[in-house]
């Protein structure tokens, strides 16, 4: 039964995956030296490597005594180059084929990357391993997924490349689609509701979509853990809506006025279906606070799917009350800058999970890291290691060198060594590590603001049936002395709320940061007492709205945990959606 299972009639066979994955891990050492050769060998005329005086060798001593690390400031201006136009071979031999595009949620500022074929082989190998292992542990067959996943507006550059995000470059390919109905992970949706132009809208459609093939949805997934929350907070609002659209067979003009996607819509919503609308309505009436709304809606799904990690991991809790019963589980590790691991154990907790490297997708080195204060937000450094000479329980940056002209590239992505699979190791995820609240000699990191946020929470305000729906932090300059300052946008209108809690919560806020700068700092009034604002609910999405509107994409939308003042439109949102603000008397 299970060869039936893991072999289709397509060829796609999961225990072929799983076994090329074996050999690949166990050979790690051999495969990341050979991976090293052929970027090596494929790209030794560019200009970049030449004139750091590579001369054609592939070996990795060679390889690291000729090439620095690199941050994408190194590189701008050679991808700057490419973008406008120079064909010539600057960072890969082979031309791309169009500009990637981080999301800019993180810095404010959207980064440049090169896009090309490589990357999509890479993308579609890594989604092939995870599924392998998933459909092990969670098996589907013949269904759908519903899929929160949009595109991106894209432009062409000086030079006539497209760019757009990597999400978006990959939808747009042949091969994943291919791969789509490979692994049982077709969209409900049609094309025109993925690629539709307004976000809001596309949204709405996916959820109809849901309703309408609710029997044939196994998955329910998107690329971040925060896009399948906004959706069923969304779902809260609309739900009777779109129990009249398919009552009456017909989608809302009010919602929905792009002409492709309603023309795609009316051929799904082909009759008025009155059963299938009071049958959407009882469950919904059914539920108690919208706990368990995915398996009472979607019966046949198997699990809930997206990256849980990370700035993500805040959004668990609500995701594993909508879900119920149904196991979660986190997707790959990447970035836009390329793929490093797929979570070979889908069965782990989202909290607990880990990424296993694939060697041959990249050739990864990892800088050492020395936590020098009680705090994750400050390291020491050592030279760099390669992929099978890290250390269980070590904390490391990630470098990586990639077919798509990086090399020796740090991502910024601290991680640490949990194990290994066979030859490889095993990562967890801990923070970025350029994410940083600071003022004097304190140093806080993305990590440590979630921690501070999540015991405040427990401690002030789980009590009151109160939760944290979103949070940021800003390190206010503007006075002396400086100070944090923590927004919070909560489950409940702020006036609903008793001031003691909320004036218990900023005190607790205060004393969770254990850094020891910051607190001898606090204590000798070198930083002054942390300011808690408490927002206006649906803050967060006006934030989300503020950088479509800037072109950001949705599907890669991570709210900022640091505004930086650099950041004024942010900066001006929450100000202005600010209904409480207290100050710490923690130290006082």
């Amino acid at each position: 039964m299970l060869e039936k299972k893991a072999t289709r009639g397509d060829g796609f066979s999961g225990e072929e995956v799983i076994a090329e994955f074996e050999r690949l891990t166990r050979d790690a050492a051999i495969v990341q030296r050979d991976t090293l050769r052929r970027i090596l060998a494929e790209n030794a005329g560019v200009e970049y490597l030449r004139g750091l005086g590579l001369a054609g060798r592939t070996d990795p001593d060679s390889f690291r005594a000729c090439v620095p690390l690199a941050t994408h400031v190194d590189l701008e201006r050679y991808i700057e180059r490419i973008a406008d136009g120079d064909t010539s071979p600057v960072l890969t031999a082979k031309p791309a084929t169009s500009i990637s595009l981080s999301s800019g949620t993180t810095q404010g500022k959207r980064k440049y990357l090169l896009f090309n074929e490589e990357l999509v082989k890479s993308t579609m190998q890594i989604y092939r391993t995870s599924y392998a292992f998933r459909n092990r542990e969670f098996p589907v067959e013949n269904g759908k997924a519903l899929q929160f996943i949009y595109s991106s507006r894209q432009f062409t550059t000086k030079g006539g490349l497209t760019a757009t995000t990597a999400t978006t470059n990959v939808y747009r390919s042949e091969e994943f689609k291919a791969t789509m109905r490979d692994i049982q992970s077709q969209c409900c949706s049609p094309d025109e509701v993925i690629f539709g132009p307004d976000f809001a809208q596309s949204l709405y459609c996916h959820l109809l979509c849901g309703l309408l093939f609710a029997g044939d949805v196994q998955i329910v997934s998107a690329t971040f853990a925060h896009s399948v929350v906004l959706a069923f907070q969304t779902f809260e609002r609309v739900w009777e809506e779109l129990c009249a659209d398919i009552r009456r067979g017909e989608v809302s003009p009010a919602r929905v006025t792009a002409p492709a996607v309603r023309q795609a819509m009316s051929s799904l919503l082909a009759a008025p279906n009155p059963g299938l609308a009071d049958e959407v309505a009882r469950k919904c009436a059914g539920l108690s606070n919208w706990y368990g709304v995915i398996p009472a809606l979607w019966p046949n799904a198997k699990y809930v799917y997206g990256i849980m990690t990370g700035s993500m991991e805040h959004y668990v809790k609500k995701l594993r009350h909508y879900a119920g019963g149904l196991p979660l589980v986190a997707a790959e590790y990447g970035a836009s800058e390329g793929w490093i691991g797929a979570n070979v154990e889908p069965g782990t907790p989202p909290e607990c999970a880990t990424f296993t490297v694939l060697p041959d997708i990249g050739y990864f080195e990892f800088i050492p890291l020395k936590a020098t204060s009680t705090a994750a937000g400050c390291y020491a450094e050592a030279a760099p290691v390669g992929l099978t000479e890290v250390a269980v329980g070590e904390l490391y940056e990630v470098v990586m060198t990639t077919f798509a002209g990086l090399y020796r590239y740090r991502l910024g992505d601290v991680v640490k060594v949990a194990g290994f699979h066979n030859a490889t190791p095993k990562l967890k995820f801990v923070c970025r590590r350029n994410l940083m609240l600071s003022i004097n000699i304190d140093k806080n990191s993305e990590q440590d603001l979630q921690l501070a946020v999540d015991s405040a929470a427990r401690a002030a305000l789980a009590g009151e049936k109160l939760e944290v729906v979103d949070y940021t932090s800003h390190a206010d300059m503007s006075s002396d002395p400086g100070h944090y300052v923590i927004f919070l946008e909560l489950n409940t209108d702020a006036g609903a709320v008793d001031g003691e809690v909320l004036q218990a919560c900023c005190d607790e806020l205060d004393r969770a940061f254990v850094d020891a700068g910051y607190v001898g700092s606090r204590k000798t009034g070198a930083i002054g007492a942390l300011e808690l604002r408490v927002l206006q609910r649906g803050t967060f999405q006006k934030v989300l709205r503020h950088y479509l509107s800037l072109g950001a994409p949705v599907s890669q939308f991570k709210s900022p945990r640091c505004v930086y003042r650099s950041n004024s439109g942010v900066l001006h949102i929450l100000a202005g959606s600010t209904t409480n603000v207290f100050f710490s008397t923690a130290y006082d």
